[in-house]
C-alpha cells in the first residue's frame, strides 16, 4: 500500500500524518500545456504518482473530446424539450474520463446525475445514459452488465452503497474496487460521512472521488466547509486522502490509478478531492450569473482541461492536426447519432412502472400490476 508498507491498522492510527494529502494539489501538466509544471513543482516533494503513458493520455484526450461534444448535445436536447433536464459536466471532463479509465471492467462505478460523460466513457450507450434525464426510467442501462450503479440523484446516498459493495466483493474473494463519484455539496451530507467511517473501519477497497467544482448548486465552497480542503476530511476516518488539480487529466488519472490499485491490493479506502470548475449552469434550468461572476468563469476557462491536455500532447509531439480533426469528427458523428435517436419518442409500457421493484414481487404488487394492465386495455 502506498506510503505505509508493513503498517498495521493500529500503527496507522498512531501516525495520522500518513493519511494527509500532499502539501499542494498534485499536478503534472502546466496550464498552457507547454514545458514543465513549475508552479506544481514548487513546495511539493517528488511525486509518488507515475505519469500516465502516452497511449493512456491519447485515449483520455479522445474520450474527453467525445465527452464534451456529447455533453453539449445533451444540453441542446434539454433546451429543445427532448430531455427533462441536463446537469452539464462541462469543464469537468478530466475527472469524468479519468474515473472511467482508472477502473478495470470488473470494477464498479457509482455515478451521480452529473456523470453522464463518465458513463459513456465506460462504454455505456449514450441514449441509455440519458434515459434517466429524459424521464423514461430510473435507469436506462443494465447495472450488472456494465458494473455501473444507477445514477444517484439524492446526494451521497450511493457512497454507502459503494462501500458495501466493495466490502461484499472482498468477502467473496474478488479483487473488485468500487469508485464513487460525489460533488462537493455531497460532502455535507451525513451519508457521505457514514460511508467514509464504515469504509475506514472495514478497510474496504473503495475510492471516493470528490469533484469540487466550487459550488453546491449556488452555495460557494467557503460557505460549505471550514476545513482547508475536502481531502482533509479523510484523516478523521482513517482514510488515505489526496487532492489533485482536477483540470489536469494526467494528474487525475495518475492519482486515481494509484488509489484504485492500492485499494485493490489491500491498502484500504481513499478519498481524492479534485479541484475543478463547472463552466456551465448547475442544470439547464439554472442561471449561474446570479451567484458567480463572469470574470470568475473566464479565469477557469483559461484552465480548460481539454485544451490543456491537447496543448501538452502537441508540445510532446504526440498529437497532430490530423489527430485533432479525427477526434473532432468522431465526436461530431457520435453527437449526431445521439441527436437522431433521441428525436424519436420512446415506446413506453406504463405497466413497467412496477418492474424491478422487488427481486421476487409480492402478491399485492402483482395484483396492482394486473389491475393496471386491465385498466390500460380498457383505454
Amino acid at each position: 500500500m502506498l506510503d505505509m508498507p508493513g503498517h498495521t491498522a493500529a500503527e496507522n492510527r498512531a501516525e495520522p500524518s500518513i493519511w494527509l494529502p500532499s502539501h499542494v494539489p498534485v499536478s503534472i501538466l502546466p496550464l498552457n500545456g507547454k514545458g514543465r509544471n513549475i508552479d506544481a513543482a514548487q513546495g511539493q516533494e517528488e511525486s509518488p504518482y507515475a505519469e500516465p503513458s502516452p497511449g493512456s493520455l491519447l485515449t483520455a484526450y479522445r474520450k474527453m473530446v467525445l465527452g464534451r461534444r456529447f455533453d453539449e448535445q445533451a444540453t441542446a436536447l434539454a433546451r429543445q424539450g427532448r430531455l427533462a433536464v441536463h446537469p452539464s459536466s462541462l469543464g469537468q471532463e478530466a475527472c469524468q474520463v479519468a474515473a472511467a479509465l482508472a477502473l478495470r471492467a470488473t470494477d464498479w462505478l457509482f455515478p451521480t446525475y452529473r456523470d453522464c460523460v463518465a458513463l459513456v466513457s465506460r462504454g455505456i450507450d449514450p441514449v441509455e445514459a440519458l434515459t434517466l434525464l429524459r424521464g423514461d426510467a430510473h435507469c436506462g442501462y443494465d447495472p450488472v452488465r456494465h458494473r455501473t450503479a444507477p445514477q444517484c440523484t439524492p446526494l451521497a446516498t450511493h457512497a454507502a452503497h459503494a462501500t458495501g459493495l466493495a466490502h461484499g466483493e472482498r468477502l467473496k474473494g474478488a479483487d473488485t474496487v468500487a469508485l464513487a463519484l460525489v460533488g462537493d455539496g455531497a460532502t455535507s451530507e451525513g451519508d457521505f460521512h457514514e460511508a467514509l467511517n464504515l469504509a475506514g473501519v472495514l478497510r474496504a477497497p473503495v475510492v471516493f472521488l470528490v469533484q469540487n467544482n466550487g459550488y453546491a448548486i449556488s452555495v460557494p465552497f467557503s460557505e460549505q466547509c471550514a476545513a482547508p480542503g475536502l481531502a482533509y476530511k479523510g484523516v478523521g476516518y482513517g482514510v488515505r486522502s489526496e487532492h489533485v488539480d482536477g483540470n489536469d487529466a494526467a494528474a487525475v488519472l495518475a492519482v486515481l490509478t494509484t488509489a484504485v490499485e492500492d485499494a485493490r491490493a489491500g491498502g484500504g479506502p481513499w478519498l481524492v478531492e479534485a479541484h475543478t470548475y463547472r463552466m456551465a449552469p448547475h442544470t439547464s434550468a439554472d442561471d449561474p450569473s446570479r451567484y458567480r461572476t463572469a470574470a470568475e468563469a473566464d479565469r477557469w476557462r483559461d484552465r480548460d482541461p481539454v485544451a490543456r491536455l491537447e496543448s501538452a500532447l502537441r508540445e510532446r509531439g504526440l498529437l497532430t492536426d490530423e489527430d485533432v480533426k479525427a477526434a473532432a469528427a468522431e465526436a461530431e458523428a457520435y453527437a449526431a447519432d445521439v441527436r437522431e435517436r433521441l428525436s424519436v419518442d420512446p415506446d413506453l409500457d406504463p405497466a413497467s412502472l412496477l418492474d424491478h421493484v422487488f427481486g421476487a414481487p409480492p402478491a399485492h404488487l402483482m395484483e396492482q400490476q394486473s389491475s393496471l394492465r386491465a385498466g390500460l386495455e380498457d383505454c
